[in-house]
């Protein structure tokens, strides 16, 4: 696991989590329960070993055999803090639910507040500007004690879903790949921090998709609204993604780079249909992977995998509920140790059959973190099927609790809970 390094602490102030969820988490009494990853142990004291001679005696021994000691790495500050959580604290920290501009933030905040919900995303496009969109961010901060995930989908062109006073109006990713990098990631940093200003601490962007020139616009979820920066060149949409996370956590934003394993070569948008969402060619040395691996490598602590299908990475399952693509491809080849979120599996039709239960325990079990459902009345629905999941299998529970555990880290990393 890489190195995490502290980032600068949000005005929204910080809150520990066992301080925030202490009515229903015994900080002292839960290390029974307590998450495990990786061989880590669950408790915040690593265990000791004594040290052994070559022949197994004790480290007493005359011998001058060299002795050697193995030692168990210390907890992560996520892993002390999910180890403190009960189990259905934890399930609650791997939803992120929908908020449109219609619908009730302090309903939301109270139902983030009773379900231990570790996110919210802004939907449906909301045009009151930053002062207005920060009111609400802390409204639903108080259901959470200000650890909450808030998000947009701030991309640019006709996927920017904040706008009004205080918020640029921004270009395609089109347009912005014409203006070079180093301008790419000054304007990003600048934009970030108009959402950081309204409350929002993670932005589902940048789109890493590679549509190819014989496509273009025929391709309806990306080429279609000029979400590629450079159009046909994985290497040009490598370095415009590197770009983009830059200048987000330049400015303390989380960048997010969307939708791996790529939708570039697929007709269909698995927002409204199934059809023509199987891409039959992407395989794992896929030169198309390559903005991803930019922006992992420019620091990304966040990827979506997308909802389509891909036949030669795994010939029966969407991305998001393949162990292949998540487990194998993202974490195992691309070395990717950080948070793995769905796209909407709450409204799009490519998961329409799939009970609403299976969308949340099919992908952790996978190997993501965290559920994103456009529609917050699933997640009762859904923490209850992680519950009777968690009860029947102890290999999922071990899932789940990892998964927090990364999301805890995210948090921490972005100061919106402490350890200290």
């Amino acid at each position: 696991m890489r190195a995490r390094t502290a980032r600068p602490l949000r005005a929204l102030g910080v809150a520990s989590l066992a301080a925030l969820l202490a009515a229903g988490c015994d900080t002292a009494t839960r290390t029974s329960s307590a998450p495990t990853t990786s061989g880590v142990s669950s408790t915040s004291t690593p265990p000791t070993t004594s040290p052994t001679s070559a022949s197994g005696s004790s480290s007493t021994s005359t011998s001058s055999t060299p002795s050697s000691t193995t030692t168990t790495p210390a907890p992560s500050c996520g892993q002390r803090l999910a180890s403190k959580l009960t189990p259905a604290q934890r399930a609650g920290q791997l939803l992120m639910v929908g908020l449109q501009p219609t619908g009730s933030s302090s309903r939301l905040a109270a139902q983030v507040k009773s379900q231990h919900l570790g996110g919210v995303i802004y939907l449906g496009g909301w045009s009151g500007g930053t002062a207005s969109m920060a009111r609400i961010s802390a409204r639903l901060q108080q259901g959470a004690g200000g650890s909450l995930l808030i998000a947009a989908d701030q991309e640019g062109g006709q996927v920017q879903q904040l706008k009004g006073p205080g918020f640029t109006r921004m270009p395609s990713a089109r347009t912005q790949g014409q203006g070079g990098p180093r301008t790419e990631e000054a304007n990003v940093a600048a934009w970030s921090r108009e959402l950081a200003k309204a409350g929002v601490t993670i932005n589902l962007a940048p789109v890493a998709d590679t549509v190819p020139t014989s496509l273009g616009a025929a391709n309806q979820p990306i080429g279609r609204y000029r979400r590629d920066f450079v159009p046909g060149s994985s290497q040009g949409n490598a370095t415009y993604v590197a770009a983009f996370v830059r200048g987000s956590l330049a400015a303390d934003v989380i960048p997010t780079v969307k939708h791996f394993p790529g939708l570039g070569r697929i007709t269909g948008n698995t927002d409204v249909t199934t059809a023509g969402t199987t891409d039959a060619t992407t395989d794992a040395g896929d030169s198309y992977l390559a903005p991803f691996t930019a922006g992992i490598k420019a620091g990304a602590p966040v990827v979506m995998v997308s909802s389509a299908r891909y036949p030669r990475l795994d010939p029966d399952n969407r991305a998001m509920f393949s162990r292949g693509v998540i487990s194998g491809l993202l974490r195992g080849k691309l070395g990717f140790d950080g948070v793995v979120i769905t796209d909407d599996v709450g409204a799009a039709k490519a998961v329409a059959a799939v009970p609403v239960g299976d969308r949340a325990t099919r992908f952790l079990a996978a190997g993501g973190d965290i559920v994103l459902t456009a529609r917050s009345d699933q997640a009762g629905t859904m923490l209850k099927a992680i519950a009777r999941k968690r009860a029947a299998s102890p290999a999922f529970a071990t899932q789940v609790d990892a998964a927090a555990a990364r999301v805890l880290d995210l948090k921490a990393d972005s100061g919106l809970v402490s350890c200290d």
